[in-house]
């Protein structure tokens, strides 16, 4: 079938398997690059699909050699309608670790179901005997607590309504949003789906298996961002969510003292996502804040803040953490001269002047390449094969 983006509201509904699969091709021919930078791990990766958490997974596997297991929920392809972006994406990674020999099984399922986890101790112990790593990359809008009730997370301000000024990066188009201010159970909501008691659950269930060896590392990721986007993001309802992860990562990290292990919050960069589309104000700040990295040649995709977790910060000796136990990659992001330039875009913008077009051409490619469409070399005018399976997929 011929393959085109379609977009409804902040999200493209359509995923090219062909565009997908060469933007994996470029990062795994990256990650080689690590070769010899670290030794391998028995990894396993929950939200390792799209993102920092396929990234993750490619750094592992193709520039350390580590045999890792993949836990994710995708949309499969079905007659007439393609796969998500996630399950192509994983569909051209598994086909090069299998032509790679390394071992790269997957699971298809909800993370927060018990059954899950379980299954996924199951293949660590009978296929490993254990685990060196946990990389936890989940950021899921729906999910059950620890009462096993249902919980929806929701994108809200806390305290006190919010007036933002978004950047729909499909259309180019501005829109001023108003959004009411999180009652106390979205807030807690919000944190039980995106905080840090799924992660807490899975590293205790590991530990707890006697599958945690040696030197076990476990990583989550979160955001803080910078005053630009503080009112929706940090002191909003997902950066309540955030601060919970992290505290979290300091009790994890008590928790497996007594095995040498570790347990850290990893601070990322803003980088396009499907998530950030959805976020007023987030979306222009991403933008402008791309643009001006890639003016200074410090650009950074979640492949290449991957690659530098694990070559110099989770597995260095000493580990280099912030005075809240935090590793920071969002170090770039934050230089002061950066900051100013994308303070400066916003004021522009909030006073009636329009984007640079240049700038808008830019937001858009980046959104549209998560779903594998604008990548060079893919001719999107041809049919594409839709249908194409996950090697190593367990039942």
């Amino acid at each position: 079938m011929i393959v085109e983006p379609k977009v409804r509201g902040f999200v493209c509904t359509t995923a090219h398997p062909a565009g997908c699969a060469v933007r994996v091709e470029s990062e795994i021919r990256a990650a080689r690059a690590l070769a010899g930078r670290g030794r391998p791990v028995r990894a396993l990766v929950v939200g390792a699909s799209q993102g920092y958490g396929l990234s993750a997974r490619i750094a592992l596997a193709f520039g350390l050699g580590s045999p890792t297991l993949g836990v994710f929920l995708e949309k499969p392809p079905s007659p007439g309608r393609t796969a998500s972006a996630g399950w192509y994406s994983t569909a051209a990674f598994a086909a090069h670790a299998a032509e790679a020999g390394l071992e790269c099984p997957s699971l298809n399922a909800d993370a927060f179901a018990p059954e899950t986890l379980e299954r996924a101790l199951r293949e660590a112990r009978e296929r490993w005997g254990g685990l060196d790593l946990l990389v936890w990359s989940l950021a899921a809008p729906r999910g059950v607590g620890a009462d096993g009730r249902p919980r929806r997370s929701v994108l809200k301000p806390v305290g006190a309504p919010l007036e933002a000024l978004g950047l729909d990066p499909f259309s180019g188009t501005l829109r001023r949003t108003s959004l009411p201010a999180a009652t106390e159970e979205e807030i807690e909501e919000t944190v039980a789906v995106m905080g840090g008691a799924p992660w807490a659950r899975w590293t205790r269930a590991v530990a707890e298996a006697g599958l945690a060896a040696p030197g076990f590392r476990t990583v989550a990721f979160s955001y803080e961002g910078s005053p630009a986007t503080r009112a929706i993001y940090r002191d909003g309802t997902i950066g309540r969510a955030k601060e919970d992860l992290e505290r979290t990562a300091l009790e994890l990290d008590r928790l497996l003292a007594p095995l040498g292990g570790r347990a850290f919050a990893s601070l990322e960069k803003a980088c396009p996502t499907q998530s950030a589309a959805a976020i007023p104000s987030v979306a222009l700040y991403t933008a402008l804040l791309g643009h001006e990295l890639r003016k200074r040649g410090l650009d950074e995709d979640c492949g290449a803040q991957m690659r530098r977790l694990l070559s110099e910060c989770l597995f260095a000796d000493p580990v280099p953490v912030d005075a809240l136990g935090r590793i920071r990659l969002d170090d770039r992001e934050l230089l002061p001269e950066v900051q100013r330039a994308v303070e400066r875009g916003l004021a522009a913008v909030e006073a009636g002047e329009a984007p640079d077009e240049a700038l808008l051409a830019e937001a858009k490619a980046d959104f549209l390449r998560i779903f594998g469409f604008g990548i060079p070399g893919v001719d999107e005018s041809a049919e594409a094969e839709t249908d194409l399976p996950i090697a190593g997929l367990l039942e």
